[in-house]
C-alpha cells in the first residue's frame, strides 16, 4: 500500500466556513488503486503551518505520498508553493509540468497555476489545486506515474497502475 496524506490548504475551509470538498474527490479517485489515507488536515495558508505538516508527515509519519490541495495560483495569500519548494531536496518539475498542460486543456486558467512537485527524504509531494473538478483532473493525469515514482523513492515495489486504471 502506499501510504498517503492529503493536506487542504484553504482559509475559508479551515475557519469552517466552507466544506471541504475536494477531499471526497481525492479519497474517491484514490480508492481505484493501493493508496491508503492514513493522514488529513485541514490548515489556513500559513507557511509556517504548511512546512510544519510536510516536515511531520514526511519526517516522524514517514509517508510515501502528500497532496496539497488548494492555494497555488497568484493571489498574494497563495503561499503552498514557496513553502512546498522550502521542503524539497529534489524537485519534480515535470510532474508539475504534465498537470499544468494537461488542465490547460479544460481551463486556460491552468497556466497560472503554481503548483510544484518532488521529493522530501522518501516522500513524493505534489500541489493540486484546490477546487474538486480540477483536483480530480489533475490527479487522474498522474496517477498512473505515482506507483512508480514512489517504488523509485523508496526502493520498495508498488503495484503498478498504469494499465488497470481507466478514466473513461
Amino acid at each position: 500500500m502506499i501510504r498517503v496524506g492529503i493536506l487542504t490548504v484553504s482559509d475559508r475551509e479551515a475557519r469552517g466556513e466552507v466544506e471541504d470538498r475536494t477531499y471526497a474527490v481525492l479519497r474517491e479517485t484514490l480508492a481505484f488503486g493501493p493508496y491508503e489515507i492514513t493522514n488529513y488536515e485541514i490548515i489556513p495558508d500559513e507557511p509556517a503551518q504548511i512546512k510544519r505538516l510536510l516536515r511531520l508527515w514526511t519526517d516522524r509519519d514517514g509517508l510515501d505520498l502528500i497532496l496539497t490541495n488548494g492555494s497555488i495560483r497568484l493571489s498574494p495569500r497563495d503561499h503552498v508553493p514557496e513553502a512546498t519548494r522550502d521542503m524539497l531536496e529534489k524537485e519534480a518539475p515535470g510532474i508539475a509540468e504534465l498537470i499544468r498542460m494537461e488542465a490547460y486543456k479544460k481551463n486556460p486558467l491552468a497556466a497560472l497555476s503554481r503548483g510544484v512537485a518532488g521529493v522530501r527524504g522518501k516522500t513524493l509531494i505534489i500541489n493540486l489545486p484546490g477546487g474538486p473538478q480540477g483536483c480530480k483532473d489533475s490527479l487522474e493525469v498522474i496517477l498512473p506515474l505515482i506507483p512508480e515514482a514512489v517504488q523509485r523513492i523508496t526502493g520498495r515495489p508498488v503495484a503498478h497502475l498504469a494499465q488497470a486504471l481507466s478514466f473513461d
